[in-house]
């Protein structure tokens, strides 16, 4: 006979997991949906074992207060669709709609409110974790989330915590592995208040907020009025886990996607005019093929890049 039982507990699905990348993604590019597609692949097989569900999202940023020339947000986000069709990547636009400054913090306590039983993760490079004593609250971002850090090998601008996060890099397919001291020497670049959240383990990082708590409820704890169990703060619970991915990764800047980008139209300007959608046709064929001959082949989306052509987009013609 079928098990029908009515138990609320046999019908609540399982906390899900959910990890983000932020960023500006101007333009978005194959840096990016490789590092998402790398945390998303590496907790798939964890997640289906947990018979919980995953959710790997891109989540692009307002408009920078500190960029003069930033890309309107729904070109932003129409490119965003196009790199991520055809992938288990998401988008969310929590952010994208927002006045500026729009920070990190804020975000993440909208997120934890929304999801309040939920595993979630940002995703970051180890050049945004190191400097997050000086964003907005920055030291606090593990109250609320956990954070996978990559081994990125560049720096960029540090931001306030506005979200700027990890918009420019993609994993190296040569030197995967790294030596004890290596990590190490990864730790020892975060804040100190941090370090001691530090796991080496990424399963650490889905340990629901609700779960832990019955753990803790159901455990030989002899102080009832612990703070561990009535702060709703992640760290206080133990959790607020940090995890760093040693496998180095190559950055790859978006600014210099859109300096290259602008030094193509540059060259096409000069071009005659019944020869300019001839060239324009070429490049984008170079894109397609992932031919040497444009340097812009690595990193872009073939539909991204025919979207930047149609819109005229990190050209001259777009601030006319």
């Amino acid at each position: 006979m079928p098990n029908t039982s009515n138990s609320p507990q046999e019908k609540t699905p399982a906390p899900a997991i959910r990890a983000y990348l932020g960023g500006s993604f101007d333009p978005v590019h194959n840096g990016h949906l490789e590092v998402a597609m790398s945390v998303y692949q590496h907790l798939l097989p964890i997640a289906t074992r947990l018979q919980r569900t995953l959710h790997v999202s891109l989540l692009p940023n307002a408009r920078s207060p500190f960029k003069t020339q930033s890309t309107d947000p729904s070109h932003r986000l129409n490119m965003l669709k196009l790199a991520t069709e055809n992938t288990p990547i998401q988008i969310n636009e929590l952010e994208l709609w927002q006045a500026p400054p729009v920070y990190t913090i804020d975000s993440i306590h909208t997120l934890r409110q929304q999801y309040p039983d939920d595993s979630l993760i940002f995703i970051m490079g180890m050049d945004s974790a190191h400097s997050l004593d000086k964003w907005k609250d920055g030291l606090r971002l593990t109250d609320h989330v956990n954070l996978w850090v990559f081994n990125r090998q560049s720096s960029t601008d540090v931001s306030d915590g506005i979200s700027e996060k990890f918009s420019d890099s993609i994993i190296s397919s040569e030197n995967n592995t790294a030596t004890t001291q290596d990590i190490a020497t990864l730790q020892s670049q975060l804040p100190l208040s941090l370090q001691p959240h530090i796991t080496d383990s990424p399963i650490e990082l889905l340990v629901p907020p609700t779960q832990y708590s019955t753990d803790r409820l159901n455990s030989n704890s002899t102080d009832p009025t612990s703070t561990d169990l009535k702060s709703p703060d992640l760290k206080n619970a133990n959790q607020g886990r940090i995890y760093i991915d040693s496998r180095p990764i190559t950055a790859v800047s978006s600014t210099q996607i859109r300096e290259q980008l602008q030094k193509l139209d540059d060259q096409t300007n000069k071009i005659p005019v019944a020869q300019r959608q001839i060239a324009s046709i070429a490049s984008i064929n170079d894109i397609i093929s992932n031919t040497e001959s444009n340097p812009l082949a690595k990193w872009l989306n073939p539909a991204v890049y025919q979207y930047i052509i149609a819109h005229q987009l990190y050209s001259a013609a777009q601030f006319r």
